[in-house]
């Protein structure tokens, strides 16, 4: 039995409920302990009686340290300055022997059991970002992703947990500072500060806008999607893919970030992805809980312009390609803000279209 958890409000509610039913799918003995991160998201929860589930909500979820810092966070940064915390509780409140936390934007392809397995006889374990060169931030926010990181019920898992509690407690904002970031830029020096810590292998664990460039498709079939890395020359099994900053806009337009992507990836993972949302906004519309935090767009005719502006502007795959070659080549991973931006409005890459349009293209 995998045990997981996982928090989202109600902007985030039918991609946590895609994660559910493709984790439903693909893992053959789980329960996910869901926390509800407002009133409106509990509700509903409780009241579609998911299979495998326990929703928790925040009243009997929080405690008075958290309830102290909640005025001082934006719903982001609270939500990061709780991910630890709903591993601590559920792994103490339920006296489950271990506790995956998965984000709520994450899709499942395969049994994530393989990377529970991948662990052995460790007690922490830490997934990659995997950067493409051109877009690595490790530096900035961190070297590791927060997606899917499992603790286990013991004195080393609980010993890195209460620290990282701790931690996100007396600093979590969504800002480089001091070497922090959020959550997520505690975990640069986990394999050398706590003991038992094991670092995943398996490329299938997070293949996400930042890293899919590295990628080519082989096969995609019901039972899965198989990758090769173009470097390494391997194959390897998707086990889920990270769907970060994919956003619904108040005119009917989808934005998939600024991440480039491969039309095999928008074909492959988003255009599927988008599909099993909006089947399931359709199926639950009777709640009329808004889904979404919707993107409003200030000057509709200058953002037209630049998403069609972008579409001829061929430099950015040389761009793309030059800086990622030269990039790859180069020893120290260090960049900082002010080049990350750079690079952004370098490429001049937007992944935005009609809904209607890019899921009939």
């Amino acid at each position: 039995m995998l045990y997981f958890c996982t928090l989202f409000d109600n902007n985030y509610l039918s991609r946590g409920l895609a994660m559910y039913e493709s984790l439903k799918k693909h893992c053959t003995s789980f329960h996910l302990y869901i926390l509800a991160f407002n009133d409106v998201t509990y509700s509903v929860l409780k009241d579609l009686q998911l299979e495998y589930c326990t929703i928790i909500s925040l009243k009997d979820f929080e405690n008075g340290e958290l309830v102290s810092i909640k005025k001082s966070r934006s719903i982001a940064e609270y939500c990061w300055t709780c991910t630890p915390s709903l591993i601590k509780y559920c792994i103490e409140t339920y006296n489950i022997p271990h506790c995956t936390y998965i984000d709520a934007d994450i899709y499942f392809y395969s049994d994530p059991a393989i990377l529970v397995e991948e662990m052995g006889e460790n007690s922490i374990s830490l997934s990659p970002h995997w950067y493409t060169p051109v877009y690595d931030k490790s530096s900035l926010t961190g070297i590791y992703c927060v997606q899917f990181m499992t603790f286990k019920n013991d004195s080393y898992g609980l010993n890195a947990l209460n620290w990282w509690v701790k931690a996100c407690n007396e600093w979590c904002y969504a800002r480089f500072e001091d070497g922090k970031f959020g959550d997520q830029k505690y975990l640069d020096d986990w394999p050398y500060r706590f003991t038992s810590v094991h670092i995943l292998n398996d490329r299938g664990a997070g293949v996400a806008p930042w890293n899919v460039q590295q990628y080519q498709v082989k096969k995609a079939l019901q039972k899965g999607i198989l990758l090769s890395c173009k470097k390494e020359r391997k194959d390897f099994s998707v086990i889920f893919y990270h769907f970060h900053d994919v956003r619904f806009r108040k005119d009917s337009k989808i934005d998939l970030g600024s991440y480039l992507l491969p039309k095999w990836v928008k074909n492959t993972f988003y255009k599927p992805y988008i599909q099993h949302i909006l089947k399931i906004e359709k199926k639950y519309r009777e709640y009329g809980v808004p889904f979404h935090e919707q993107k409003e767009v200030k000057n509709i005719f200058l953002d037209n312009l630049k998403t069609s502006l972008q579409r001829i502007y061929i430099l950015k795959h040389f761009f793309f390609f030059t800086l990622n070659f030269f990039l790859s080549k180069k020893k120290k991973k260090n960049s900082s803000q002010f080049f990350q931006n750079s690079i952004k409005k370098l490429l001049f890459n937007r992944n935005i279209y009609t809904t209607k349009y890019f899921l009939e293209e």
